[in-house]
């Protein structure tokens, strides 16, 4: 039956499909993932114009038929202007997009999801917190609410909680000591943790939405809690992402 909805939401994605129409890919409260065509968007002077680009937040009145949606109206909420005037904040913010439309959930409530990314996305605009940081963070946080929690807790043979040497197993999403690393197939990659960045690992999977970003860690430190949790991101995926690659470009040429 058709009905006419009201929700929060993110474009994640837009894509023209003609001079003026476009389709948009948004993240929503109510909805999780839905696309919804939207008439008129890319008229210079249209009312859809700017809450139809990415990265913008609104409060969307949507016209629903048969699972398919368009979009009726759109009050314009935050825009991120700090992300788009940094190409590597931008680059990251795409990538983050790009992340959520391919795991969180379609056509069911989406607040935790929603919630992470606008948190992640007004530390990231208002520079509070560095690219290298948001991107461990949001990538492990976000797998973990879609399903793809690693086991942090102890090592997986033996048990122990903390040992001189610890392994991540990206392919089991586990833990193994030293010791216990040996049994496994010579083969499976192994990621050695130091003890900083289990923590913060540990700190990112089960502390409270509220103390997520409270922690710290040393610049080469962070350096490795990004380098497993995007090794993490990507084996459990198994797939490539266009924003991801493109972000790596933006931060070596600022960087370089």
């Amino acid at each position: 039956m058709p009905v006419h909805i009201t929700t929060d939401g993110i474009v994640l994605r837009e894509r023209a499909i003609d001079e003026f129409d476009c389709v948009l890919t948004l993240l929503t409260r109510e909805r999780g993932i839905i696309s919804a065509y939207a008439r008129g968007a890319k008229k210079p002077r249209g009312t859809l114009r700017v809450p139809a680009e990415l990265l913008s937040y609104s409060c969307f009145v949507l016209f629903s038929n048969r699972e398919r949606y368009s979009v009726d109206k759109a009050d314009l909420d935050t825009v991120f202007m700090g992300v788009r005037g940094d190409v590597e904040k931008l680059s990251l913010a795409s990538y983050f997009c790009e992340l959520t439309a391919q795991v969180a959930p379609r056509e069911e409530n989406a607040d935790g999801y929603l919630r992470l990314l606008l948190n992640t996305l007004y530390l990231l605009d208002t520079g509070k917190r560095a690219c290298g940081f948001l991107k461990p963070v949001y990538e492990l946080r976000l797998l973990t609410m879609a399903g793809f929690m690693p086991n942090l807790v102890a090592c997986t043979g033996c048990g122990c909680y903390e040992a001189e040497e610890m392994f991540f197993l990206p392919q089991s999403a586990q833990l193994a000591c030293g010791e216990c690393v040996r049994s496994f197939p010579a083969d499976q990659v192994r990621l050695p943790l130091g003890r900083g960045v289990l923590a913060a690992m540990r700190h990112i999977l089960y502390s409270e939405a509220e103390k997520l970003f409270s922690f710290s860690l040393p610049g080469p430190a962070l350096a490795r809690l990004e380098e497993v949790c995007e090794c993490y991101t990507v084996t459990q995926l198994e797939r490539r992402f266009d924003t991801l690659d493109f972000y790596r470009t933006m931060k070596g040429s600022v960087n370089g």
